[in-house]
């Protein structure tokens, strides 16, 4: 019978003694060269980031209706453009309001491109309310809700349900059938389902983007909506 040498378990510990002078190998290592160890954090930033963008892709294809057709959004833009442009905002975000005019700007020199602006109260009880007016007057009267959302993203103080309400008024809103509205079930539901869709892309602050097939967060300017508009007008299935 052929004598053979006993081979350790592939899953057995390593001595106790073994495993300290390992580990203190390592850590020399690492103190003298700890550049590796930002080698290492980049590494795993950018497996975080390509794990998000996959995901990301996924929830844009499998919810496709509820981001770039939902009814209970406003439009802006050409309604039938050939690519879409979706905003979450706040009407309370102060970089969404810096962002406002780059968004006009975009959407007045880009006939082809349409709008989605999806209601996103992110920043407490007064964000809440505004929203809630919004989303009322845009049912009772929505050919004049550009001008409702004009009028509170260039406002220079904070929105709240009553500067909301007076805006509405101003516009020609019966105010006891705008407050019916307002009590609509369905905005709860609509609301509801814009943090549903927010929580699947990873989206967590206002103003973020969801162009084509890719989520962009922050007011990263006019230029950079249209690079990425013009990506998604040349993009198809065969080549995104």
């Amino acid at each position: 019978v052929e004598a053979r040498a006993a081979v350790p378990a592939a899953d057995a510990p390593a001595a106790v003694g073994d495993r300290a002078a390992i580990e203190k190998i390592v850590r020399e290592y690492l103190v003298a060269n700890p550049e590796v160890m930002v080698e290492v954090q980049a590494a795993l930033e950018t497996k975080q980031e390509e794990k998000q963008r996959v995901a990301q892709q996924a929830t844009i294809s499998s919810a496709k209706d509820e981001i770039f057709n939902a009814s209970y959004d406003g439009i802006g833009g050409n309604p039938n453009g050939s690519v879409t442009v979706v905003e979450f905002f706040d009407y309370n975000c102060g970089y969404c309001k810096r962002a406002f005019p780059d968004m006009e700007a975009l959407s007045t020199e880009d006939k082809d491109l349409r709008v989605v602006y999806k209601e996103f109260p992110i920043l407490g009880p007064d964000s809440q309310k505004a929203h809630l007016v919004s989303m009322a007057f845009r049912t009772l009267m929505p050919e004049k809700w550009d001008q409702f959302h004009h009028t509170l993203m260039t406002s220079a103080d904070r929105n709240s349900e009553d500067s909301a309400v007076k805006v509405a008024l101003d516009l020609g809103a019966d105010e006891a059938a705008l407050r019916k509205e307002m009590e609509n079930p369905a905005i709860a539901a609509a609301f509801n389902t814009t943090y549903e869709l927010a929580n699947k892309l990873a989206i967590t602050g206002t103003p973020s983007y969801v162009v084509g097939k890719e989520v962009i967060f922050g007011a990263l300017g006019k230029a950079v909506l249209v690079e990425k508009v013009a990506l998604a007008r040349a993009c198809t299935e065969a080549t995104c």
